[in-house]
């Protein structure tokens, strides 16, 4: 009965629509949101579909999470480092330590740092670079409130002219086609 409850529920939600504050009452009372995603290397000196295909993850690079409260004042900061396969994953509690509850529209995702010193260029593909807002959560389901972004991306010394790799900017592409 609980469990045609919570697919009526997710139903309405997706023809009728909510707020994420009236979706998350309705269907996630856990005590963490999650946030996930992949960091890569994209070389720019390899063929356009090397480049665009062929990025490799990138272990050991650190993104972080830092969400305010209603001040506009950091009530979050956290962060991660990717595994072998430059995928994080990061549990937030909804609670900050001054006992205010934490709306994920209010947090940024963005790189930090890559320990690879062959492509270490921050680009801003997927808003990696200056922070990505969280929006909408890519899943709602049974307790869990999940978050996907980027993939983000790193590129080579090579490829950085002291312009922003920007994803809507494909002036900025140098590699060969």
């Amino acid at each position: 009965m609980e469990i045609k409850m919570k697919v009526g529920v997710l139903f309405m939600m997706v023809v009728l629509g909510c707020s994420l504050k009236a979706c998350e009452a309705t269907i996630d009372d856990s005590e963490f949101f999650h946030v996930s995603g992949f960091v890569k290397c994209q070389d720019c000196s390899q063929t356009y579909s090397q480049w665009v295909q062929g990025a490799k993850p990138i272990q050991g690079s650190r993104v972080s999470i830092t969400c305010l409260d209603d001040n506009k004042r950091i009530a979050h900061y956290g962060s991660d480092e990717t595994d072998k396969d430059g995928q994080f994953n990061m549990a937030v509690n909804k609670t900050s330590h001054s006992n205010k509850k934490l709306n994920p529209k209010d947090c940024i995702v963005r790189l930090v740092s890559c320990p690879d010193t062959t492509c270490n260029i921050p680009t801003d593909f997927e808003h990696g670079k200056t922070g990505v807002k969280l929006r909408q959560p890519s899943v709602v389901y049974r307790g869990t409130t999940q978050f996907v972004v980027g993939p983000f991306y790193y590129t080579t010394p090579a490829c950085n002219d002291d312009q922003d790799l920007d994803a809507d900017d494909t002036s900025t592409y140098q590699g060969s086609y």
